[in-house]
């Protein structure tokens, strides 16, 4: 599938460490796209992943979404119907819960800055973050997959890195796949 073919709203969906915002923000770059970090929106920035009430994240979200064109990050399932009614285009990272916690460490524990972080933020490695990913989002797995094979916009699920790797290879998009 090209590129092109998923139009100017885009979500990019999959399990926490997927990869998400890396490749929106290489889709992004390579389309001229805004890019929405979901996490950024969700979280307090300055803060160690404080959430925001509810109310609050929904409005930026919708606010977000209210924008003739966008790339954007992330699952936070509260916000999806309205998400994917305004999409034109899905990409599913499907990757395993084992790559997925193997990203997680490796980030928390060697990257100073990452794509997506929160503004003025550090991560590290957090009981909560390692239960979310090994339990939380294995049991959500499912109902994920559900909801994007019920999906009737352009789609794509790319399950492996090397799926990944491929697919942003043939778009043309620089980032770790490029070297």
């Amino acid at each position: 599938m090209r590129l092109l073919e998923f139009g100017e709203r885009i979500c990019v969906l999959g399990p926490s460490n997927s990869g998400k915002s890396t490749l929106a923000t290489a889709i992004g770059r390579k389309l001229g796209l805004p890019v929405v970090h979901l996490d950024q929106l969700y979280h307090l920035p300055r803060t160690d992943w404080v959430p925001r009430p509810r109310e609050d994240f929904v409005a930026l979200h919708d606010e977000a979404i209210a924008g003739d064109r966008w790339i954007m990050d992330g699952n936070y399932s509260v916000c999806m119907p309205q998400r994917f009614r305004r999409a034109t285009g899905v990409i599913y990272l499907d990757v395993s819960t084992t790559l997925s916690l193997c990203r997680y460490l490796r980030r928390t524990l060697f990257q100073s800055n990452r794509i997506g972080g929160l503004e003025g933020s550090a991560d590290s490695v957090k009981l909560e973050m390692i239960r979310h990913i090994a339990v939380t989002t294995r049991r959500n797995r499912q109902r994920n997959t559900d909801t994007f094979d019920e999906l009737s916009l352009p789609k794509i699920r790319l399950s492996s890195p090397a799926a990944i790797r491929e697919h942003c290879k043939e778009w043309g998009l620089e980032g770790p796949w490029s070297s």
